[in-house]
């Protein structure tokens, strides 16, 4: 698991760095603070290429002639880079002063503001042509979500145009609702799927990094153990030292449990290491139907932040 947080291809690296300027720092937790290290055990020692391999290799990744696992990914996040953009980031690598003020991109993409994805949902005139109570025939064609009769045999659902952006040049669209899971706003060609030798995803959004590349952080929440210490013990099934299921004269249910005293790890909880089950890339995609549900509580910071950390105990006695 350690191995698989600090080891991310060094393509997907230098591309967080070439868009935000010549920083290296998202480079240190995968490669080392010296460029000493071998990334996901495929890519070569940074520290033992020149500046010119450097600049050869980008360029490569740039044109589609370079590259192997991780060329498909890095075609697309180099193509905006000029010839001086790939100088610096290799003198940054070297050790060479940064000509590029990396920090005042950096700021710029993570301050953007966030796209409204419920703006359009509770449209008036849209919402009176698909309420049905007040139509005085309903027809086959209204119900449904086919808008169209069951003997129609050539429905396809709604074609979604996901974001192809490179990292840190879209919008995100906003939450849905508070602290719910954001979407990718990037284009994940070559990122997945996540693996356990590779989760590209961790390169960029690790604490230690995501500031310095304008991404988002993995959250408090996703380093923390909620989970009961379950043992057997005399035959018993004990959950945080309390005897549960049929050692209680139950079937097993375990819902005596109400509050586990989280353990904070030093490292991500294994249950969060696949980031995609949860976090979806974000699409351009009409909702079925109006609707009216807001978001309470969705406003300021929480339209891209989480402070789901301090909620975990609400409601729970």
């Amino acid at each position: 698991m350690v191995k698989a947080i600090k080891l991310v291809a060094l393509g997907s690296i230098l591309a967080a760095s070439a868009i935000y300027g010549a920083s290296t720092a998202a480079c240190v937790g995968c490669h080392g603070k010296n460029f000493e290290k071998v990334a996901l055990g495929k890519s070569k020692i940074v520290k033992n290429m020149s500046k010119a391999d450097i600049i050869k290799a980008l360029k490569g990744y740039k044109s589609g002639s370079y590259g192997g696992a991780m060329k498909s990914v890095m075609k697309s996040q180099v193509a905006n880079l000029s010839d001086k953009d790939i100088e610096n980031i290799a003198d940054a690598i070297k050790g060479a002063p940064s000509k590029s003020n990396s920090s005042a991109s950096a700021a710029s993409t993570s301050t953007q503001k966030v796209i409204d994805i419920n703006a359009k949902v509770a449209d008036k005139a849209r919402l009176n042509k698909e309420d049905l109570g007040n139509k005085k025939v309903v027809s086959e064609e209204m119900l449904g979500l086919r808008k169209t009769t069951l003997f129609d045999e050539n429905v396809k659902p709604a074609e979604s145009k996901y974001t192809n952006k490179a990292p840190g040049t879209a919008k995100r669209y906003e939450r849905a609702y508070v602290n719910a899971p954001p979407m990718i706003p990037h284009s994940v060609d070559g990122l997945l799927p996540i693996t356990k030798a590779k989760n590209a995803c961790l390169g960029c959004h690790m604490p230690a990094v995501a500031k310095a590349v304008g991404a988002t952080p993995i959250p408090p929440t996703h380093f923390m153990d909620y989970r009961p210490k379950t043992v057997f013990k005399n035959g018993v099934e004990v959950k945080d030292g309390k005897v549960v299921g049929l050692g209680k004269g139950d079937l097993g249910n375990t819902g005596d449990i109400k509050l586990v005293k989280p353990k904070k790890l030093d490292k991500l909880y294994p249950g969060r290491y696949n980031c995609s089950q949860c976090h979806v890339s974000q699409a351009n995609v009409d909702v079925a139907v109006g609707n009216t549900f807001k978001p309470d509580g969705l406003n300021g910071d929480l339209k891209a932040k989480s402070h789901l950390i301090d909620m975990m105990d609400d409601g729970v006695k």
